[in-house]
């Protein structure tokens, strides 16, 4: 690469050449310019001029370039390449016509609106029958009162009654001319009413995709050292520049996935004790995008004109009008319904959760929202006891365990990038160095959940740690294929102007997407905490609330112990 960048070192030393010439030719011209102009203008061009060297010396010398080395690591296969290209092209988001516009021309969800389509049955607003589907357009406009001419803004979406505790996401699609289209499969019979968010306009997403690929160090880590009586911490991440000071690497030589700290000053780098978020750093906006995460326009309600709710009638019929892209499953009468696979179960008492589980050893790998699944089996089954394990509070590992019904929870956090207070390095490990060391087989449920700790970073390094975790999975459905698999998926959450630039729902929904396609056809569970959060009628926060937990675990359970179907009687 550094061969081929060399060629256009002529190309920058003529422009700077001709940039003087140019000065100098015209010098008599510059005298009759006022102080300010001639000064601002000289400015300008050496400006241009050191940004293209400094865009050329970066790519001569990668060490240069930002805190984040994309491709650092194993240099992926041609597969790998092409799959890491399909999907990015999968998760392409429409771009504003022309970046950097003002707030005035921005989505103003107080001025947009949604409109209830008539059915396909009947030609005014009525005759939603359950079964069919229900269309709403939504028109997006921006503070001026003038309708978008251009698409990209991120909009969810559901279909509800508090009154029957129901519910359903829609499904989004961006006509790229300011229209929406939300379609909702008719479910239940009974009464409906439409929900239409803006999370954020086109032009914040520019904004947080600028920043997930030029400051993936927005987030940044530390650990401490320490020999006797002496300690230091230093900075860390998954590439830092190696020209301020001698880095320790701690890349993981199976897998080649890279993390790297500052060498401290007088220990040396095998005295590394912990890993720990460092924060946050600020000031990452400009003034223009900085306007665009108001708290009135993030995750703010868009209105219907006209009516905003329908009545669905219950139909005799066999339809399937939805079914072309279903979603995962609804709620009703507070319960989840899946739409695809195992028969629903309700575990509604310790007892039975104990009769499902008996015999397992259930190994919990992630974020904290897998470890909400732990906490909450933990709490309801007095049957299972805490083994003290001296962990740090909300880090882990954690172990619990019935013995009178062989039953084991096992919950350990994944390896960096881990944004908990404190990990000690003993504990620091990767997934999927940790399945391999699983025997596997019909007594084993393995819970992976790995997304949050991922949204500050570019897209490829989520797939690049996807990739190694899922050749895990295989091969330990390969040496023990009665192993039972389970994927939680991510979940929106609550945001604000600070929240957004870190762990936006934009973000979480690509991850989201990269995910589902990476072990799509694979013999794994996927549990959709995605849809199942957005269905509900409570608000979206980053830990779901206890109903929506109960939930996961009522599926997740469905599939460890599913009811076994009885056989025809022969006549």
């Amino acid at each position: 690469m550094v061969a081929n960048v060399s060629r256009y070192v002529p190309f920058f030393l003529f422009l700077a050449l001709s940039a003087i010439v140019f000065l100098l030719r015209n010098i008599h011209t510059l005298e009759k310019w006022n102080c300010f102009q001639t000064v601002s203008t000289l400015s300008q061009w050496h400006n241009s001029l050191s940004t293209a060297l400094r865009q050329h010396l970066a790519l001569l010398h990668p060490e240069h370039n930002q805190t984040y080395c994309a491709h650092l690591g194993q240099e992926p296969s041609v597969e790998e390449a092409l799959e890491e290209r399909y999907l990015q092209q999968s998760i392409a988001w429409p771009e504003p016509a022309v970046p950097g516009l003002p707030l005035r021309q921005s989505s103003d969800p107080s001025r947009s609106y949604f409109v209830i389509q008539p059915s396909a049955e009947c030609s005014d607003l009525s005759g939603w029958e359950v079964g069919g589907q229900l269309e709403v357009m939504v028109h997006m406009q921006n503070f001026l009162g003038k309708a978008k001419r251009h698409g990209g803004d991120f909009l969810l979406a559901r279909l509800h009654s508090q009154e029957l505790g129901a519910g359903v996401a829609g499904r989004v699609v961006d006509h790229r001319d300011g229209l929406y289209s939300v379609v909702f499969p008719l479910l239940w019979a009974g009464p409906a009413q439409v929900e239409v968010t803006l999370v954020h306009s086109s032009e914040a997403v520019a904004a947080l995709r600028r920043l997930r690929e030029e400051r993936p160090d927005r987030v940044y880590f530390k650990s401490q050292y320490r020999s006797g009586f002496l300690s230091e911490t230093t900075m860390c991440n998954l590439c830092l520049p190696a020209n301020q000071q001698p880095l320790c690497n701690y890349t993981d030589p199976h897998t080649g996935e890279p993390w790297y700290c500052y060498k401290p000053k007088m220990l040396d780098c095998d005295t590394r004790i912990d890993h720990a978020k460092g924060g946050y750093k600020k000031h990452l906006l400009t003034t223009t995008e900085s306007m665009l995460f108001m708290s009135s326009t993030i995750k703010a309600p868009i209105k219907a004109v006209g009516m905003e709710a329908i009545t669905v009638l219950p139909t005799t019929e066999s339809r399937t009008d939805w079914l072309k892209t279903p979603p995962s499953g609804y709620y009703y009468q507070g319960s989840w319904r899946p739409l695809t696979g195992v028969h629903m179960q309700q575990f509604k008492s310790p007892s039975s959760v104990v009769q499902c589980l008996k015999g397992k050893m259930v190994y919990m790998y992630g974020d904290s929202t897998v470890r909400q699944w732990f906490e909450y089996l933990n709490a309801f089954v007095p049957e299972l006891k805490e083994f003290n394990l001296h962990s740090l509070k909300n880090v882990g590992p954690f172990l619990a365990v019935d013995s009178d019904h062989n039953i084991m929870l096992h919950y350990r956090c994944h390896g960096p990038p881990i944004r908990f207070s404190t990990v000690p390095t003993s504990e620091l490990r990767y997934v999927f160095n940790e399945l391999d060391g699983l025997p596997g087989g019909g007594d084993t449920v393995v819970v992976l959940s790995v997304w949050s700790h991922f949204s500050t970073f570019p897209v490829e390094v989520y797939v690049r740690r996807l990739r190694h975790i899922r050749r895990a999975v295989v091969r330990l459905l390969d040496r023990a294929p009665g192993t039972l698999v389970v994927v939680r998926s991510a979940n929106p959450q609550k945001l604000d102007p600070e929240v957004s630039l870190y762990n936006s729902d934009w973000f979480s929904a690509q991850l989201d997407a990269v995910l589902r396609a990476m072990f799509k056809g694979l013999n794994v569970l996927l549990v959709d905490a995605w849809e199942m959060t957005l269905a509900h009628q409570h608000p979206h926060l980053l830990h779901p609330p206890e109903d929506i937990v109960r939930n996961m675990i009522d599926l997740f359970l469905s599939h460890v112990c599913p009811v076994k179907k009885k056989k025809k009687k022969k006549n």
